[in-house]
């Protein structure tokens, strides 16, 4: 397949949100397209930037810092609507723990309720204890369980009319009481599970950029690939979860 298909992704303030290795997740995107003779082409939007959303397939959004996230979330405001846009019109969204609350109505910080994107129907309290460990999810983007690292004080509810990312086998999740892990909506995917999220994780590298070729070039399947070390890595992180802790099922 010719480098002329491809795939465009906005990776909004990597200076600000790369708290869990985030980064990471850009060169698994990047390379799992050179491999099919793809091409990608990356944009750092930087704080002082104003790129046209209308230009890509792909934003993703990633994890930082109180400080930083709030910082993020009010530069973001200003774009509100052209994001919004953006995801009705199918555009792909990734964005792991911040960034994932920061879809929703609101946030808590302290004791503070603080305005969100209002991209996708979701809210996100605050509770102790903070909610750490390797987590693993079952979900219907993924042939096999998601699997990594959460670390979050948030309690984030979703409204009736958003789909989890999937059901929690081990670890927290969304609110530590649910079962639930993450939401879906449209082509819109926020999840707490970081490590970088992608490099174990190939199913759901594929889904969202299958996602994005099929808006953009109506591709139906993605070439599949050798994922054999990728595959051996999430089954060692999952069996130590199972073995060390009580699974949901």
């Amino acid at each position: 397949m010719s480098h002329a298909h491809g795939v465009r992704i906005a990776h909004l303030f990597p200076e600000l949100l790369n708290l869990y290795g985030d980064s990471g997740n850009m060169l698994v995107l990047r390379r799992r397209l050179a491999w099919r003779g793809l091409g990608c082409s990356i944009t750092e939007v930087h704080m002082g930037d104003r790129p046209s959303l209308a230009d890509f397939d792909m934003v993703f959004i990633g994890g930082g810092t109180d400080r930083e996230q709030r910082i993020v979330c009010e530069r973001l405001l200003d774009q509100r609507a052209e994001l919004a846009s953006f995801i009705e019109d199918g555009g792909v969204l990734a964005a792991v723990c911040g960034g994932y609350q920061l879809l929703g109505h609101s946030y808590e910080m302290g004791g503070e309720k603080v305005e969100g994107l209002s991209l996708v129907d979701l809210e996100t309290t605050r509770a102790t204890p903070r909610l750490i460990g390797n987590v693993a999810v079952r979900s219907r983007i993924s042939p096999q369980p998601i699997v990594g690292y959460e670390n979050h004080g948030g309690r984030t509810h979703l409204g009736p009319g958003v789909e989890p990312l999937g059901e929690v086998v081990s670890g927290f999740g969304n609110d530590g009481k649910s079962g639930f892990e993450g939401c879906l909506y449209k082509n819109v995917v926020g999840t707490y599970v970081h490590g970088p999220l992608l490099p174990k994780n190939p199913g759901v590298a594929d889904h969202l950029l299958l996602r994005a070729l099929e808006r953009r070039y109506g591709m139906a399947e993605l070439e599949p690939l050798d994922d054999s070390e990728e595959l051996a890595a999430n089954q060692v992180m999952l069996d130590r979860m199972l073995a060390h802790a009580t699974p949901r099922m």
